[in-house]
């Protein structure tokens, strides 16, 4: 490998760049690229990373019993586990939903890199005057980052959240000082990058991330929304392109590490779970669709705290692991455990899943080798509930147990389970008869473990 330096590598910022740029390309070194014509794609097995594959049988049951279409892992950028049920195929196209926020946020990035805009940009600069219905010294406060964040101000409990028609964006609050889940300021975004690109963001997108990874697809216009539809490698492409830092193999093409890192760290503290349109994993509390409620904890206490997810509507998922180097895509119709434009039941229990697939297989000979997971799963069932439910764990060894019902406020309301329990599978009966109808946390503790759920108690059926 040729480096090439000019004169002002020479110097103490030259030296910086250099460094940091090959620091950035030797981790995309250490990845697995596919060929951009999709003619192969290294794999990887699950028996060869040691991990558990008497497992592989209960993670395939639960995606095809969800009604999944396609599910890939990556390890290094290799494929260890491709699944694709029914009549899908390999080459069959998919919706990714909200999902599809990650990728503009991640072509925003690179408008903003090749100086077209900033983020900091009123968006009025971009979509002109009264592109809100909201008062103009209002509107004026909202940039494009606000748009990037969920922090616009705007009204989002109206008839139909994804109308982008200024009379149906209204004032609620300054820009910055209310975080909610609004879908319209984001669909804006594909007319700044016009705008500013000269481009549409097809055209942008086939240019600066297509031409150069090897991904396909398209935004496509349905009513007021846009939405991205790609084959399932597709998605995993981009997953690889993100725990890449922007790298594909050799091949720069998000270098704004300020705008990379930015994306996926807590973009405002209303609600850190929330990145420029990414979920991020790990956070000490978070906001979810349609509530103006904080829940403490982790958003999926079953998954690496580092992990940050694109996730849409009917449990579409992209989820990147960096400490891991895992990539994980679901596409499909929407599971029975759906819960809104962002898949959180579901996606807790595919990562309980995997958890016990990863899991080393040698661990579970007992005897003086410690388990490496403790707590190989944790679920409430039925949720929502009314008369009782059933919460689930396992333990990977023999550990001290407690299971309680926190309102939220973190007041203890009732106790499920308190004593020392042997490794294995355990069913508790929560009765709800002495619980008010409302929002809970069903905290496990296990050892040093915890691990929370979100449950709803509601008055019947």
């Amino acid at each position: 490998m040729k480096v090439f330096f000019s004169a002002f590598s020479a110097g103490k910022w030259g030296k910086a760049i250099l460094l940091w740029s090959a620091g950035l390309f030797l981790q995309a070194q250490s990845l697995y690229f596919p060929p951009t014509n999709d003619t192969g794609w290294a794999k990887l097995s699950p028996g060869g990373l040691g991990w558990d594959t008497t497992r592989i049988d209960s993670l395939y049951h639960f995606l095809s019993q969800n009604r999944t279409k396609a599910f890939l892992l990556l390890k290094d950028g290799k494929i260890v586990i491709e699944w694709y049920f029914g009549s899908f195929t390999k080459d069959s196209l998919w919706y990714w939903a909200s999902a599809g926020k990650g990728l503009t946020a991640f072509l925003v990035g690179i408008a903003q890199q090749e100086g077209y805009l900033r983020i900091t940009d009123p968006s009025t600069q971009w979509l002109g005057p009264g592109w809100t219905s909201a008062p103009p010294d209002k509107e004026a406060l909202i940039t494009i980052r606000h748009q990037l964040t969920m922090t616009s101000g705007l009204e989002d409990s109206v008839p139909d959240p994804y109308c982008t028609l200024p009379a149906c964006l209204s004032y609620k609050a300054d820009a910055g000082t209310r975080w909610a889940y609004h879908n319209a300021p984001y669909t804006l975004l594909d007319s700044v990058i016009k705008a500013a690109t000269g481009r549409s963001i097809n055209a942008y997108f086939y240019q600066k991330v297509a031409s150069k990874t090897g991904m396909r697809g398209a935004f496509l216009r349905i009513g007021y929304n846009s939405i991205f539809f790609s084959e399932a490698r597709s998605m995993a492409r981009f997953g690889l392109l993100i725990l890449s830092k922007g790298w594909w193999d050799q091949t720069p093409i998000l270098t704004d590490t300020t705008y990379y890192n930015q994306m996926l760290r807590p973009s405002q503290a209303l609600n850190p779970a929330y990145g420029y349109l990414w979920w991020l994993n790990g956070q000490p509390y978070f906001m979810v669709p349609g509530l103006q409620m904080v829940f403490p904890g982790s958003l999926f206490p079953s998954a690496p705290a580092d992990m940050v997810s694109a996730l849409g509507k009917d449990d579409q998922i992209l989820d990147v692991v960096p400490g891991e180097k895992l990539v994980v895509v679901r596409m499909g119709e929407a599971s029975y455990l759906a819960s809104g434009p962002v898949p959180f039941t579901f996606h807790e229990q595919l990562w309980q899943h995997l958890r016990a697939i990863m899991v080393p297989a040698a661990s579970l000979a007992g005897g003086d080798q410690a388990f490496s997971i403790p707590m190989r799963g944790y679920s409430v069932s039925p949720n929502p509930f009314w008369g009782e439910t059933v919460v689930t764990f396992e333990l990977g060894k023999p550990l001290p147990v407690r299971v309680k019902v926190l309102d939220m406020l973190g007041r203890e309301i009732a106790t499920v389970a308190e004593g020392f329990y042997e490794r294995g599978r355990h069913d508790l009966v929560l009765q709800g008869d002495r619980i008010a109808s409302g929002v809970y946390l069903c905290r496990l503790t296990a050892g040093e473990w915890y691990m929370e759920r979100l449950l709803l108690k509601i008055d019947g059926p």
